[in-house]
C-alpha cells in the first residue's frame, strides 16, 4: 500500500486489535476495491498482496468496531469524500443551518486544524485528525476521533476524509453510508478516470453548480456516466448559495437516518 499510494500505515499495521463483538449486517466488502491494485507491476507478488490483506483484515475489523458504536448510540455514520476543494466542509456549515438532525464531524487533513475550527465556529462539535503523511483516514484514526466527540447528543457523524479521490474508497472507516462529491471546476472527466470512488457512492453530490455558466461541463452526461459505473447511485445537484439544494441533502440524510431507526 505504501509502495503505490505514499500512505502511512502504521496506526492500521500495529495498532492493538479491540476483543468486541461486532454486528456484521452492515459490513462492506472491499475487496473489489482493492483489486486495481493487483494489476500494479510494483505489487503483484504473493508477498506484498499478503501484507496488504492483512493490514486490510485489521483495518475492517476495527471499523465494525466503530459502526457498533454508531449503532449501539442510534447515530447514522456517512463518510463524506472527495478531491479536495469539493466543497466538503462549506457543506456541512451550511447543513448545520437547515437540517433537522444533530451532527458531529470527525475531519480528516494532513495537516492543520482549519476545517475543524471551521465546523466549531458554527456550533458543530468536530474532532481532527492530523494525519501527517497518510492521504486517507482509516478505521484506527477515526477510532481515535470517536472518543472525543459527544455521541449521546448527536444523530449523525461524518467523516470528512482526506480530499482525495483514490484511497479513501478502499477503506472502510466504519460508517454506514458514503457520499461522495465532484465539484463543477473539477471537469467532466472525474467520475469516469476514477470510478472505484464514485462505485462506493450513496449519494453523489455534484457541487458548485451555480459555476456551470463558466466552465464546459454536460452535467447531464456525467450524472449518465454516475449511474453506469453505478446503476442505482442517488445524484443531487448543490449550489450553496441556493438553500433549497442544501436542504434537499439534509432530507436525504434524514431519510436515510429514520429508515435506520
Amino acid at each position: 500500500m505504501c509502495t503505490d499510494c505514499g500512505c502511512s500505515i502504521t496506526d492500521s499495521a500495529t495498532a492493538h486489535t479491540h476483543e468486541h463483538s461486532h454486528e456484521e449486517d452492515h459490513s462492506y466488502d472491499h475487496q473489489k476495491a482493492h483489486e486495481h491494485l493487483h494489476h500494479n507491476p510494483q505489487l503483484n507478488d504473493a508477498k506484498t498482496i499478503s501484507v496488504i490483506q492483512k493490514i486490510l483484515d485489521k483495518n475492517n475489523h476495527e471499523a465494525e468496531h466503530n459502526r457498533s458504536h454508531f449503532n449501539s448510540k442510534g447515530i447514522l455514520g456517512i463518510n463524506l469524500m472527495s478531491s479536495p476543494g469539493s466543497g466538503k466542509t462549506t457543506l456541512l456549515e451550511y447543513l448545520a443551518d437547515v437540517a433537522e438532525f444533530k451532527f458531529g464531524v470527525v475531519e480528516g487533513d494532513l495537516e492543520t486544524s482549519k476545517d475543524a475550527d471551521r465546523l466549531k465556529a458554527k456550533g458543530i462539535p468536530a474532532m481532527q485528525i492530523q494525519t501527517g503523511s497518510a492521504c486517507h483516514l482509516d478505521a484506527f484514526m477515526v477510532h481515535k476521533g470517536l472518543h472525543d466527540m459527544p455521541l449521546d447528543e448527536l444523530d449523525v457523524c461524518f467523516v470528512e476524509n482526506v480530499g482525495n479521490l483514490v484511497c479513501p474508497a478502499s477503506y472502510d472507516v466504519g460508517t454506514h453510508l458514503n457520499i461522495v462529491l465532484v465539484s463543477i471546476p473539477e471537469g467532466e472527466d472525474k467520475i469516469a478516470k476514477y470510478p472505484v470512488m464514485f462505485r462506493q457512492a450513496d449519494l453523489i453530490l455534484i457541487t458548485k453548480t451555480d459555476l456551470l455558466p463558466h466552465f464546459k461541463y454536460d452535467i447531464e452526461a456525467e450524472k449518465a456516466e454516475a449511474r453506469r459505473i453505478k446503476p442505482n447511485v442517488d445524484i443531487l445537484e448543490v449550489n450553496v448559495h441556493d438553500i433549497d439544494s442544501v436542504k434537499a441533502v439534509a432530507d436525504w440524510i434524514e431519510f436515510k437516518r429514520k429508515m435506520r431507526s
